[in-house]
């Protein structure tokens, strides 16, 4: 089951769970809960990031990424990952590969918190890998480095997440 399927059914059965309660919107008008899970642990919560959050880990960046942020991940799902060559993340994963590890992950970084409407707006990002990744807006959608946002505004506590359908790679230096 992909993601934006496993996120439509949980925002469908939390509306459901709503209607049943009793509760009427209109009548009770809370301003809504601030996220309180972090980047990592919004991932981590989710199985469709377990490669990603693997990644993170032997790349060193969860405390980073669970720190105060803000940030902004651009997230490629399992899916994502299986599309590079076979044995590639089994590779970047090795301790000796931590430093392509890390500039690739941070690739997918940018600092502050740039929401889908913010992203609509540029051509390029800054990540923290420190080259600037393209940023393509078409009736088609939107992508960034070649990749395909999928899935917009998943709110952290440090940041957002926007989930992507392909691993991007920096540019060759």
């Amino acid at each position: 089951m992909n993601i934006a399927f496993r996120l439509f059914a949980s925002i469908a059965m939390i509306s459901a769970l709503a209607g049943i309660s009793g509760v009427n919107a209109a009548q009770h008008e809370a301003a809504p809960a601030p996220p309180s899970l972090n980047i990592v642990e919004l991932a981590a919560s989710n199985e469709d990031f377990s490669t990603l959050v693997a990644a993170v880990k032997a790349a060193g960046l969860a405390e980073t990424l669970a720190g105060e942020g803000p940030y902004t991940v651009f997230a490629p799902t399992n899916e994502a990952f299986a599309k590079l060559p076979e044995g590639t993340v089994e590779t970047l994963l090795l301790p000796e590969n931590k430093d392509k590890l890390v500039a690739i992950l941070t690739y997918h970084v940018v600092a502050g918190d740039v929401t889908a409407s913010d992203v609509v707006t540029l051509t390029e990002v800054t990540t923290l890998q420190g080259d600037t990744a393209p940023i393509s807006v078409t009736d088609d959608g939107v992508t960034i480095a070649g990749a395909n946002v999928i899935l917009t505004d998943l709110d952290a506590s440090n940041g957002v997440i926007h989930v992507i359908d392909t691993v991007m790679l920096p540019p060759e230096q």
